[in-house]
């Protein structure tokens, strides 16, 4: 049996090409019900029955959450059943009886003399509650119904529309999302890192990859401890094929030791793998064994077969074997023990050829019969 017969087994024992997987970026809304915001509501409810049918939506510079935004706050304006109802409308909020709040505001917003605020007021409470109801779309049905009212406060009315742009994008509906949010950032004039991030995970998932990496970028430029940045911008550099962009970021990161978790240290190696760097990748790898942040497992067992096969294709079968030999009782199969089997009987080396071949069907192997073989002569 010629050596080429064992060399095709080592080419498919594990898959040669690696990626780096960054999951997609959760954005929390800014919900109606938080602490801060009941608190305002109440308090502008509580103004609004001491007997003025106006408060002035006059925030200090303090309390604006938006204190450059081109839009001049209304004044809130309710009086009489329509102030009492939406009193009861806030109380059944605060109680979490979502459904009866949707319910209450559907009634209030479809009163004849309803006015912009009681409007925009009901719709934005529904929409809170439709989203903990778990119907995102019914929510952003009503955020925007409450934005279109115009009828809120600054805070209250661009909490509407950012959380709108959260459900949009949700939803996948990229576009819309983008174009609420824009809206949102030019009236506002917000720079805050949330709707900045929001932004950047838009434009990646409408394929413009250079301008959300750039986006990136400029955020860790910033803030250059911001991992979550550094990682965002390494994914969408990868998916636009520029990997030399994605593994010149992680490198950096690496040499300023931001790299302290198990992903993180993956991107970089699996970075240098795809750009066959093999050398710099065992180097990250053992590195991070030692420091202890790389643990054994089934997926650091399935990385070293990578370098086990790289150096057994380049003629290294020492290296082959040593790689194989630290894979081999972490992995999740006995297929590291069985290549390194292989390795051993091409090189004469029966006696550790058999041992390695028993240890692989003792894990189990895809191919029994090819570790019987090497047990049989």
């Amino acid at each position: 049996m010629n050596a080429s017969s064992h060399i095709r087994p080592l080419a498919i024992a594990v898959c040669a090409a690696l990626s780096l997987a960054i999951a997609a970026p959760v954005f929390a809304q800014q919900q109606a019900g938080s602490t801060s915001m009941r608190e305002q509501h109440a308090k502008r409810l509580k103004e609004l029955g001491k007997g003025t049918d106006t408060a002035k939506q006059g925030e200090t510079q303090e309390q604006q959450l938006y204190p450059n935004a081109t839009r001049v706050s209304p004044e809130a304006k309710a009086k009489g059943e329509n102030l009492k109802a939406l009193q009861d409308l806030q109380a059944a909020y605060e109680k979490q009886d979502y459904a009866n709040v949707v319910a209450k505001a559907d009634a209030i917003a479809g009163k004849s003399d309803a006015n912009a605020y009681e409007k925009s007021f009901s719709y934005q409470l529904a929409g809170s509650s439709e989203s903990s109801l778990g119907d995102e779309a019914k929510a952003g049905e009503y955020f925007k119904k409450a934005i279109d009212a115009n009828g809120l406060e600054n805070n209250s009315h661009y909490m509407a529309m950012y959380n709108l742009a959260i459900v949009q994008y949700g939803l996948k509906q990229y576009e819309q999302s983008l174009a609420t949010l824009d809206r949102f950032l030019s009236e506002t004039k917000s720079d805050k890192q949330d709707a900045q991030q929001l932004r950047a995970a838009l434009l990646a998932n409408l394929g413009r990859s250079n301008e959300a990496a750039k986006m990136y970028e400029d955020q860790l430029a910033k803030n250059p401890n911001d991992k979550k940045a550094l990682m965002n911008a390494v994914a969408t550099y990868q998916e636009a094929k520029q990997d030399d962009k994605a593994n010149a970021l992680l490198e950096d990161a690496y040499k300023k030791g931001m790299l302290t978790e198990p992903k993180e240290l993956r991107a970089l190696y699996v970075g240098y793998m795809n750009a066959e760097r093999y050398k710099d990748a065992q180097r990250v790898m053992e590195e991070g064994e030692t420091k202890g942040i790389l643990k054994p497992g089934p997926e650091l067992a399935t990385d070293y077969m990578i370098l086990a096969q790289n150096a057994y294709f380049k003629g290294s079968d020492s290296d082959a074997i040593t790689f194989y030999k630290k894979a081999a009782p972490m992995a999740a199969d006995g297929e590291a023990y069985l290549n390194m089997a292989k390795i051993l009987r091409d090189q004469g080396k029966t006696a550790d050829a058999k041992q390695a071949a028993q240890q692989a069907l003792d894990k189990g192997v895809k191919k029994p019969a090819e570790a019987k073989e090497i047990l049989s002569n």
